[in-house]
């Protein structure tokens, strides 16, 4: 070979071999003379960094390729060769190769890209944040970073949020650790969305953008999208954590999650109405609140109230997989309860069960012992029973009472009336 010809024909090699992709290919060249075009342009892009001898790199071309011959006029695809240009690897935090960013609405901060090396996965990602970029131009913000569940049902949470939501509570939870650009994730979304709602007052369900909020994510070994964890119901730490293993329906869903409840599902509190916060607490998101009104202290005292109360209990327990609320009240403290419920005055002790979402309630018409008060219930889960709106289509105002000592209820002392001053002989009647 003429030595004049060797020079030229290496140098053609060496920079096919470090472009990866050819001229000819829709995935652009960048580099760091031109990458300004990635950053002061309106288009969205997906950008990979790679480097030559990189093996995963080269086995990703032709489904980048596919890729960026599909979102031709739409995204724009483009590839850095940071082996070469390390101050773009450096600047955007690379460390591995390939490593795919996606510049789109905020082009300071772009999202690094998890998903599927595939082409369909990375088409995905890129209409999903071009989808994000059009909705943040019409002033609904980006959803790039949230799931559309539809529903309020499905809590946020974020890092910011998340151990005070889920670890600081008591509640049993299931939370979705999701990718938006993730096409499981968006068939799980409907199917989460209607079992939160089915689950409503028993079991929480959360999701976390986990590209976003990478630290919870990180802190639970989340690797691939959608992952679901479950913590169990009482005190947690952080390790109070295990993997779901159910299916992906909503059915699925709700079914493997009541029967973790019913596992360690501890008894309800029977607590006393004693302001509106509790009031609240206790039943706004019940399925059913079970409301006692028990006679007042004079005129039944502690031991007759406290058999009253255990009747109460000892039914908390054998519902308590229903998850309802259970509250009892003294007569006349709670006016405005009483009207509502069209209970009391007529008798104590009386009882009403409300359904909270629908806000309408059922009376027990039998007797308030043990046996009446079952079968009052059992007919309402089998959903029998009669039931009315609660009036004013909203749970009644509560007024603030001091609880129950617990000790006997006593008359307030008598008055002495102070004869001194009194004209006995004066004809006017006293």
């Amino acid at each position: 070979m003429n030595r004049l010809l060797v020079f030229p024909v290496l140098t053609l090699v060496l920079a096919s071999a470090l472009a990866l992709y050819p001229s000819s290919s829709n995935v652009i060249d960048l580099t760091t003379s031109n990458f300004d075009k990635v950053l002061k342009g309106d288009e969205v892009w997906i950008v990979e960094f790679f480097a030559p001898w990189c093996g995963h790199c080269q086995a990703l071309v032709p489904e980048y390729t596919k890729a960026a011959a599909a979102l031709k006029g739409v995204v724009k695809v483009g590839a850095v060769n940071a082996d070469e240009y390390k101050e773009l690897g450096g600047r955007y935090g690379v460390r591995g190769f390939p490593t795919i960013k996606i510049f789109g609405a905020n082009k300071d901060k772009p999202e690094d890209y998890n998903g599927a090396r595939t082409a369909q996965g990375l088409v995905d990602a890129a209409l999903q944040a071009v989808k994000s970029k059009v909705k943040a131009s019409l002033g609904g913000g980006s959803s790039g970073s949230g799931q559309s569940h539809d529903t309020k049902d499905v809590i946020e949470l974020t890092d910011s949020n998340f151990d005070k939501q889920v670890l600081h509570s008591e509640d049993m939870w299931l939370v979705e650790f999701f990718a938006p650009w993730c096409g499981h994730c968006k068939n799980l979304a409907p199917h989460w969305a209607k079992a939160a709602t089915e689950l409503k007052g028993k079991v929480k369900l959360g999701a976390l953008d986990a590209t976003v909020h990478q630290a919870q994510a990180s802190k639970y070994g989340v690797q691939g999208y959608p992952t679901i964890k479950f913590f169990a119901p009482g005190k947690k730490t952080s390790d109070s954590v295990s993997d779901y293993d159910g299916g992906r329906t909503a059915s699925d869903i709700v079914t493997w999650a009541l029967e973790k409840l019913a596992e360690n599902v501890p008894a309800p509190e029977v607590a006393q109405i004693i302001d509106q916060n509790m009031f609240k607490e206790a039943c706004d998101q019940k399925s059913l609140c079970v409301v006692a009104l028990l006679p007042h202290i004079l005129d039944c005292q502690s031991d007759c109230r406290n058999n009253y109360i255990n009747i109460l209990k000892e039914l908390g327990e054998k519902y308590k997989k229903k998850m309802w609320g259970w509250v009892w009240s003294e007569a006349g403290a709670q006016l405005e309860l009483e009207n509502a419920l069209d209970i009391g005055g007529f008798g104590y002790p009386a009882m009403a069960v409300i359904n909270p979402r629908k806000m309408k309630y059922s009376i027990l018409r039998g007797s308030f012992s043990r046996d009446g008060i079952n079968e009052f219930l059992r007919d309402l889960s089998y959903g029998r029973g009669n039931t009315s709106p609660v009036k004013g289509d909203k749970l009644p105002k509560i007024v603030s009472i001091e609880p129950w000592d617990g000790k006997d209820g006593e008359l307030p002392p008598e008055e002495d009336i102070d004869l001194s001053d009194v004209d006995l002989d004066s004809k006017d009647e006293l």
